[in-house]
């Protein structure tokens, strides 16, 4: 089977395309994004998908970036797409938010890709990782002790993003690059050793090829799919038992009555929203595992950034160390149509949502919509479906409007002067990737803001009952 050819089977068995889908390919300059920028270009002129533009993210993180960022600008030249690029000193980025490199780049990079989706009027981005990626993710997520969701590595399709090439080789795509005499550019930290991802490629897996399996890439790879297979599954179980991770209240009977691999994962997955950004280990899990087990009618558990207490015949999430209050969490979540609405009667407010075309809104109309603080218009394109109403929860961040750079939920409400007493009440409409779209009365996250190139428009409203 041609590289193509692989290229076709994996869209088309994970759904990534069709002859109708718009696609921003991210290029890096690196063989695997070059060899990704060429095949779509084919399939694109053969009517199999629309490549929309090309699109390149300079860090500002090694002497080499600029020469890097022209390199791009000179692919898509010879294919004939539109080209869109920004630059990030990313360094300074994740000082100031007191954040690793790594995480700062990868979030950056992201939002960034947002915008290019919603520049070209596209639904999706292609990233170029492959299968040996794939195999190096697995092993670098169980050397740091991932459970099943971790271990499911890189997902063919996660929101906006996809990977065409996550069935294919590396070495198989730098030889289709010189087959045809394709240049490409090196990452001179690739050979950083000090990086962990590196230290897998360049010393763990040849060691695991030569000494245990010659095919050990493959067979990492089939892991991480068959754990991405394990965990949809427990994914689709817990929202059937109503053991979702929003819910920070669970039914000790609910919580019980599934088998103990669901109890670890739903306990886990709330702890770790709780713990905003700290670790919460399989100690604590099991911990508040026993004290739910227990016939003891109350209990509590200091967990990282948190506290679970035992109430009766509820097991209750709740921010801070325990206060001995006897009550339960007050959270809320609730799914938003488009169009539809949802009613918050216990806040007296309902809030809803409708998508219209942007040629059809007068610029009047559009003014007045935008000056109203009861009323947000965002790009319809570059957040993920489907939407949610939630107040808020602890390490919250968006981005507000006009602003560079993200900022603590909590630290916004304050600078807008909102009562400590209705801060939790405060409705936040979310995507499927939980980020924040809207503060309910108050911003949008900039990163969705209405731009030229926006062909429809997302209205959110938020009236009184």
């Amino acid at each position: 089977m041609s590289l193509l050819d692989i290229v076709r089977r994996t869209i088309r068995r994970n759904h990534l395309a069709t002859s109708t889908s718009r696609v921003v390919v991210a290029l890096s300059g690196g063989s695997d994004s070059v060899a990704l920028a060429h095949l779509l270009h084919t399939l694109h002129e053969s009517s199999e998908l629309t490549v929309a533009g090309i699109a390149h993210f300079n860090h500002q993180l090694r002497t080499d970036a600029d020469r890097d960022e022209r390199f791009c600008a000179s692919v898509a030249e010879l294919l004939g797409h539109p080209f869109f690029v920004e630059r990030e000193d990313v360094a300074a980025r994740a000082s100031r938010e007191r954040r690793s490199i790594e995480h700062a780049a990868r979030e950056a990079r992201y939002e960034f890709f947002a915008r290019a989706c919603a520049r070209f009027s596209a639904e999706a981005v292609a990233l170029g990782h492959t299968r040996d990626d794939q195999a190096e993710t697995f092993l670098l997520r169980l050397l740091r002790g991932a459970g099943p969701r971790g271990l499911s590595a890189m997902h063919p399709r996660n929101g906006p993003a996809i990977r065409p090439l996550l069935d294919c080789r590396r070495a198989d795509l730098r030889g289709y690059l010189a087959e045809r005499g394709l240049p490409f550019v090196e990452d001179t930290t690739n050979a950083d050793v000090n990086i962990p991802r590196n230290r897998v490629r360049a010393e763990l897996i040849p060691l695991l090829e030569d000494r245990f399996n010659p095919s050990i890439v493959d067979t990492l790879a089939n892991q991480a799919e068959l754990a991405r297979d394990e965990w949809s599954w427990m994914l689709a179980e817990l929202k059937d038992r109503g053991l979702e991770q929003s819910t920070w209240d669970f039914d000790r009977a609910s919580l019980l009555s599934s088998p103990r691999a669901l109890r670890r994962v739903a306990l886990w997955r709330a702890m770790t929203e709780a713990a905003s950004g700290r670790t919460v280990s399989m100690q604590h899990v099991d911990a508040v595992l026993r004290m739910a087990e227990s016939n003891e009618p109350s209990g509590c558990v200091d967990a990282p950034g948190h506290v679970v207490e035992r109430i009766g015949d509820h097991v209750v999430l709740k921010t801070g160390r325990s206060s001995g209050v006897r009550g339960r969490a007050d959270f809320f979540r609730y799914p938003l149509s488009i169009p539809g609405e949802v009613s918050l009667a216990q806040h007296g407010c309902i809030v809803s949502a409708q998508v219209a075309r942007s040629p059809e809104l007068s610029p009047d109309a559009m003014s007045a919509m935008m000056s109203s603080r009861a009323t947000a218009v965002l790009a319809a394109e570059g957040w993920t479906p489907p939407l949610s109403v939630r107040n808020r929860r602890p390490g919250d961040r968006f981005r507000p409007f006009g602003c560079r750079g993200r900022k603590k939920l909590q630290d916004f409400l304050v600078d807008r002067k909102v009562a400590r007493a209705d801060r939790d009440r405060l409705p936040l409409v979310v995507d499927g990737d939980d980020r924040i779209l809207w503060v309910a009365g108050h911003d949008i996250d900039e990163g969705f803001r209405v731009t030229e190139a926006s062909r429809a428009v997302l209205i959110l409203t938020l009236r009184s009952l």
